[in-house]
């Protein structure tokens, strides 16, 4: 239940805070609870996942884009992702979470994570992702100038452009 708040909270939020450029970074502030924690009392691997997705929810919305999904009706999906938890979390430890898009190539949009309580990092992740749409995957560039970026993507970092690499030849089979 409390990722509904905390959903609520980002949504209401963002209302009153500065707009966001395509690639600048949006920081979220939260709080470990009880709920939140695995048998082993450290925050469980999905709830930062789903932390991440509020940091993209955010992006969405303070950078304008909410506008072209809510009209298009694009729906946005992960394609992938690669995660390195650093540091456990504990119940009631602060958490923030600064998310921002890394670039797009033809097919995907790269989004990094990082969560850091106080000034050690505890979790990085990047995720790539698209938004689809009835007629298919949208463009990432078509994305890029419905938020208002003019120009070229961004250089992946040479780590992220190693992952992609091994992420794209992977063949996946059924077993």
């Amino acid at each position: 239940m409390n990722l509904w708040f905390r959903l609520l909270r980002v949504l209401l939020t963002s209302m009153g805070r500065r707009r966001l450029g395509l690639t600048d970074a949006s920081t979220l502030e939260f709080r470990v609870w009880p709920t939140d924690l695995d048998f082993n009392l450290h925050m469980t691997n999905a709830r930062y996942l789903a932390l991440m997705d509020l940091g993209r929810m955010d992006l969405i919305l303070r950078s304008g884009l909410w506008r072209a999904v809510l009209r298009d009706t694009w729906a946005p999906v992960i394609g992938g992702t690669v995660v390195r938890f650093r540091r456990p979390l504990r119940a009631f430890q602060p958490v923030r979470l600064t998310s921002r898009m890394l670039s797009w190539d033809d097919r995907w949009i790269y989004i990094e994570h990082r969560l850091e309580s106080g000034d050690r990092l505890v979790c990085q992740a990047v995720v790539r992702g698209a938004f689809v749409a009835a007629e298919g995957t949208v463009a990432p560039a078509t994305v890029a100038r419905a938020a208002g970026y003019v120009g070229a993507a961004p250089a992946l970092p040479a780590w992220v452009e190693s992952w992609k690499g091994m992420d794209d030849s992977l063949i996946l089979t059924a077993p």
